[in-house]
């Protein structure tokens, strides 16, 4: 009895098994980064970019100028004896949160270029995958794969599918 158990274990592991034996996988793979860099779109988003960190670093080196000229003035004054010990103490307060207040625009700005960036590429990024997705369909791929995320460490140059995306986007 218990070998008749195990031969329909054996028979139920052989027909769950050859359905997904039967059918094969096919994988390729795509370089996004090369994508991304040939679309009009991405130096659009690079110029735009580019002009919102001028803009804001301009503002930031006006708010560092400021904040070196208060700092050598509030040292004339020092050296000089126009000002009160007690008064420097408060003027120099002032200058440290000021300073503080430099270091927070300093990281908003860099969250701000983020966010920028974000916005600017998504609807790009959707754009490749929804053309990756269509060639993978159309040509019958399992999985497709981005080379440029450094994890692929051999392929067919056949399994490349970065022309017919390239296709699909018209470039």
């Amino acid at each position: 009895m218990n070998q008749v158990n195990i031969l329909w274990i054996a028979v139920a592991i052989l027909a769950f098994a050859s359905p997904a034996s039967s059918q094969t996988q096919k994988f390729g793979y795509v370089n996004s980064q090369a994508l991304l860099a040939e679309l009009p779109e991405v130096k659009q988003a690079d110029a735009t970019l580019q002009a919102l960190q001028t803009q804001l670093e301009k503002k930031g080196q006006l708010m560092v100028q400021e904040l070196e000229t208060k700092y050598k003035e509030l040292q004339r004054r020092e050296q000089s004896g126009e000002i009160s010990p007690k008064a420097l103490e408060e003027e120099a307060r002032k200058l440290k949160e000021q300073e503080a207040e430099l270091g927070k625009y300093e990281q908003d700005v860099q969250r701000q270029l983020a966010t920028r960036r974000q916005e600017l590429l998504q609807p790009v990024i959707d754009k490749i995958n929804n053309a990756i997705k269509q060639v993978a369909t159309e040509g019958s791929f399992t999985y497709i794969f981005d080379s440029s995320a450094g994890m692929l460490l051999y392929a067919e140059e056949s399994l490349d599918i970065l022309t017919q995306v390239k296709g699909k986007l018209g470039i």
